[in-house]
């Protein structure tokens, strides 16, 4: 076996895994959010920086708040999905580097001084944290159904405040019978790699 990941654990995180656009009614509970997170935290990001911000949409209201902002495609699925997760970058994770990567406490004044340098880190090292969280779904048994499809500028203003930039928004739940697209091809290795 080439990979230390049984065959079980692939399948569950890549080969089987869909992402969902239908829903069972099943809660996904705090508990599973917090392990999927304890889970994923560990994920290598530059500097080890966490600027990975989460709003969890539980309430009927902020549901509805929500949903007026998602692309009219998107609004059905996530007015009905068991838990929404607005995925965020938070443009002044700096401030946390010294206690984050102590064996270089001046990186949070010596790259990330500059609001463009820090957005732009914010924006990449949080893409790659939602990432891992979309896996750490799929590890729970959960499936996920990120989507860019909203009102990003309507979304800040409801949700977050001038220093988190939205990302993704990530419907979250038990999938339901035919929730996915047929598989879509993906490319080969020699299409990909190239060694020099």
């Amino acid at each position: 076996m080439t990979l230390a990941l049984d065959s079980a654990a692939q399948d569950l995180l890549f080969r089987e895994a869909r992402t969902a656009n239908a829903f069972t009614d099943e809660p996904v509970s705090e508990e599973q959010v917090q392990a999927i997170y304890d889970l994923v935290k560990y994920g290598p990001t530059a500097f080890n920086q966490s600027p990975l911000r989460m709003v969890l949409v539980r309430s009927d209201e902020a549901r509805e708040r929500l949903v007026q902002h998602m692309a009219e495609g998107n609004q059905p699925k996530t007015a009905t999905a068991p838990l929404v997760a607005i995925l965020a970058a938070d443009n002044e994770f700096h401030e946390e580097l010294p206690a984050l990567f102590p064996a270089f406490p001046q990186a949070k004044d010596m790259f990330f001084a500059e609001r463009p340098a820090r957005e732009q880190a914010a924006g990449f090292n949080a893409a790659l944290q939602a990432a891992y969280f979309i896996v750490g779904v799929r590890a729970a048994g959960l499936a996920a159904g990120p989507m860019t499809g909203f009102d990003f500028a309507g979304v800040q203003k409801e949700f977050l405040d001038d220093d988190h930039t939205p990302l993704m928004i990530v419907n979250i739940g038990k999938p339901a019978e035919d929730a996915s697209f047929p598989r879509s091809p993906r490319l080969a290795y020699e299409e990909v790699v190239t060694t020099v």
